[in-house]
């Protein structure tokens, strides 16, 4: 049975820097597509940020670009969200989601493209 489970939402000031982590069992991050989505009241998910298994190259959404990294940390099967530079608009649920690797085709930000999802993390940024 696989589990993502996010941690380290919460409540920041713009400028302000989170860390958010996705624990992850009955999958190996390192052997899967891992991928950051969020979704505000009233719209749709989005991806964030996505990561390929290899890991050599990372994907982001243009509003976050320069300011998240997405990484691995392989030794607690776990995938972070490293968030700089917070902005009101990046107020949002944030969901780890996770796809083996024989349905690894497809964009990075689709959320069809993968199979396993996250309960989520709340992520508030105030002005």
């Amino acid at each position: 049975q696989v589990q993502l489970v996010e941690s380290g939402g919460g409540s920041v000031q713009a400028g302000g820097s989170l860390r958010l982590s996705c624990a992850a069992s009955g999958v190996t991050v390192s052997n899967a597509c891992m991928g950051w989505f969020r979704q505000a009241p009233g719209k749709e998910r989005e991806g964030v940020a996505g990561i390929p298994i290899g890991g050599g190259v990372t994907y982001y959404a243009g509003s976050v670009s320069g300011r998240f990294t997405i990484s691995r940390d392989n030794a607690k099967n776990t995938l972070l969200l490293q968030m700089n530079s917070l902005k009101p608009e990046d107020s949002a649920m944030y969901y780890c989601a996770a796809t083996p690797p024989w349905t690894c085709g497809g964009h990075w930000a689709l959320p069809t493209k993968y199979v396993y999802w996250g309960q989520g993390t709340q992520v508030t940024v105030s002005s």
